[in-house]
């Protein structure tokens, strides 16, 4: 039941900001949305290459399957507004999806600026003012929130919803303040990792490799403390100047949460789809055809050029060794290389280089039934400053777009 008016601002004009404004004026609220930029959804704008992986078109339980951190907790959000629910959303706004490989949700125009400007009209439409001015605080007394302090005023209001994300891609505005409010509320933060985030290769062979892009290859991640196999799956992904990235890597460092250096290696499965029989024969077929010529000269139809001469020095053969003076032995050491190739991990890349922020406001102190703070009555937080994070493909966003939701419906509406 509506009681009065409800004022409600919200802090952070990204996806689950946008989100969550929209909604609580749906709801009859008036709504203030606050953004540091001078334009909304800067981060927004950039995801997927400036495509934008808008969600995955999938069910509540196979996305629930893909969230890492806490993903009990966002049960009530993605059944209130699922990833079809998304989708439906942008296509009745306009805005025509098309679904690619892994169910990824993309734009028919493949232009991110088109989804920011989707979510734009959709609250502008519905009234929300958007005042450009930092957030400096809020304003809390007797156990709930007053309204927002800024540089030189405060806004007063009913509820505020948080959602400034996290602290990656800081040239966006994503610098972190969400966990200042939360904490300064009496809110935990969980620690802040990167997540979603290339890695650092100790190996000095690895630079080498630079700009190598592998499709349909399998990387497996082991930890080396527990000697167990964390992660294993069939992609593609590309070596770098200072390590590996591309989306089977992204994927993989969101298992890697006690990171040290030494502490995982990756391998490669150069050939997933040839059993070391198969991929013996096919060696020995091309040794065959290639008896004259060096090894370093011979493994191009198996291997790309770039990989070749690395691979042939880890199996400990001479790149002049002519093909048909390769020994069994060699040949064995050769193959477990192409099948095992390793790369030992360092460290990940700077948390600004993270797709998204690992940890945050932790949940345990939020009711996952209407993202309401259990601390401060009338705070609500959504979106990636809550310790909630997932795979890629569409599900970091729809988490934001959920708990965005989930927090506008109920900051304006009063039992």
């Amino acid at each position: 039941m509506m009681n009065q008016q409800m004022k409600v601002i919200v802090i952070g004009a990204g996806p689950a900001g946008m989100m969550a404004a929209g909604a609580a004026a749906e709801n009859g609220a008036d709504v203030v949305l606050i953004e540091k930029n001078q334009r909304v959804g800067r981060k927004l704008a950039i995801t997927g290459k400036g495509r934008c992986n808008i969600t995955n078109f999938c069910d509540n339980e196979t996305f629930i399957a893909h969230v890492t951190a806490n993903p009990r907790f966002l049960y009530s959000a993605i059944n209130r507004f699922s990833c079809y629910d998304t989708v439906a959303f942008f296509e009745d706004r306009g805005l025509a999806t098309k679904v690619e490989r892994g169910n990824r949700v993309f734009p028919v125009s493949d232009k991110a600026m088109d989804v920011v400007d989707t979510l734009y009209d959709y609250v502008t439409d519905l009234g929300v003012q958007i005042i450009h001015h930092e957030a400096k605080g809020l304003l809390i007394e007797d156990g709930a929130v007053k309204g927002v302090r800024l540089q030189d005023k405060e806004l007063l209001a009913d509820k505020v919803i948080v959602t400034c994300g996290g602290m990656s891609y800081r040239a966006t505005g994503s610098t972190g303040d969400g966990y200042t409010f939360a904490k300064a509320a009496g809110h935990t933060i969980t620690p802040l990792l990167p997540s979603l985030v290339p890695l650092v290769a100790e190996d000095e062979d690895i630079p080498e490799l630079q700009g190598l892009s592998l499709k349909n290859v399998r990387l497996s991640v082991v930890d080396n403390a527990t000697d167990k196999e964390i992660y294993s799956d069939m992609g593609e992904m590309l070596f770098t100047h200072f390590g590996i990235s591309g989306p089977l890597v992204l994927s993989a460092s969101a298992h890697m949460r006690a990171m040290s250096p030494g502490r995982y290696t990756a391998y490669i499965d150069m050939k997933p789809a040839l059993d070391d029989d198969t991929l013996d024969k096919r060696i020995l077929r091309d040794f065959s055809e290639f008896a004259n010529k060096d090894i370093i000269n011979s493994l191009g139809k198996l291997l790309p050029k770039k990989l070749i001469p690395v691979i042939i020095e880890r199996a400990g053969i001479m790149p002049h060794t002519k093909c048909n003076t390769i020994t069994a032995l060699q040949r064995q050491s050769l193959l477990y290389q192409i099948k095992h190739f390793s790369v030992k991990i360092h460290a990940f890349r700077p948390i600004n280089e993270a797709i998204v922020t690992h940890g945050g406001v932790d949940v345990k102190d939020i009711d996952p039934r209407t993202m309401e703070s259990k601390l401060v009555k009338g705070l609500y937080f959504a979106g990636e400053v809550l310790d909630l994070d997932a795979y890629t493909g569409g599900f970091n966003l729809q988490i934001a777009y959920c708990t965005g939701r989930l927090a506008g419906e109920s900051a304006a509406v009063s039992i």
